[in-house]
């Protein structure tokens, strides 16, 4: 039997094609969108499951189990992007951002791992962000989003490995998507403090993701992952410069690096 995946946010982007290109490799997919309904032009079956609704995301589980009789691979994919400067960005959007981004991923292993437990096997791919490594200006509530979802996977990793269940992250860098259009912006207030830099921050990342690397390279590294009965813990895909400024951070003294990031963003 073909192995069984679940993708979660899998009607656009990066999980779209992840899940096109796992067809292709003969994988039994099915992805989530919170309106499949909309969707007309899916390689594979879209299953409704909006991540802020546990009940949605047991459901949705319980359907691929009722489908296909197993859960081989879940792509914690579904995620959204935010921007705009703390001070002025609403206590709600940062909760719901939250909610998608951790909360979310949080609630779909918890649904997973009982029957990847009956299984005896079972691998979850956490798709986090190389933004996750650091705090970014402008970008600070995703920045604490994913990076809270990268720890979270180093715990759960040792907590299920004496079941035979694997857990992986993956950090993309900036891929060519709809995830500008997306994510929540902060407006620019008229006589902020903020207004000239966040306007001109704000043009930057979207032409950052604009000029990104083609997904069909998150799509292969997904696949390798996969074929890979030892998965490491963490996975970095996109631009030499975004993957090396990780190690940078690692290395260099923080005000050093705090002064590369100021630099790089003009600030």
């Amino acid at each position: 039997m073909s192995k069984v995946v679940l993708i979660t946010g899998g009607s656009s982007g990066i999980g779209k094609s992840i899940g096109e290109f796992l067809v292709q490799k003969g994988f039994t997919v099915y992805g989530t969108s919170r309106n499949p309904d909309r969707i007309t032009n899916s390689a594979f079956p879209l299953i409704a499951l909006d991540v802020r609704n546990s009940e949605t995301i047991k459901t949705a589980v319980a359907q691929v189990i009722a489908l296909s009789g197993k859960i081989d691979v879940v792509v914690n994919n579904a995620g959204v992007g935010i921007t705009g400067p703390l001070e002025e960005t609403p206590i709600e959007e940062i909760k719901n951002n939250f909610d998608i981004n951790l909360f979310g991923p949080i609630e779909v292993m918890k649904a997973i791992l009982p029957q990847m437990r009956i299984q005896k096997s079972g691998l979850i791919i956490n798709i986090t962000s190389i933004a996750g490594y650091s705090g970014l200006p402008y970008r600070s509530i995703y920045s604490a989003s994913k990076g809270a979802l990268e720890l979270i996977t180093e715990a759960l990793r040792m907590e299920v490995k004496s079941f035979g269940i694997e857990i992986t992250n993956v950090a993309p860098g900036d891929f060519a998507t709809n995830i500008a259009s997306g994510r929540f912006h902060s407006p620019v207030i008229k006589g902020s403090p903020y207004e000239s830099v966040y306007e001109t921050m704000l043009k930057t990342m979207d032409e950052h993701v604009d000029g990104g690397s083609n997904p069909v390279e998150m799509a292969q590294a997904i696949f390798d992952i996969i074929q890979n009965p030892k998965p490491k813990i963490h996975y970095k895909v996109g631009a030499f410069m975004q993957k090396f400024s990780i190690v940078l951070k690692r290395i260099l003294p923080d005000k050093v690096y705090e002064k590369i990031l100021m630099n790089h963003y003009k600030l």
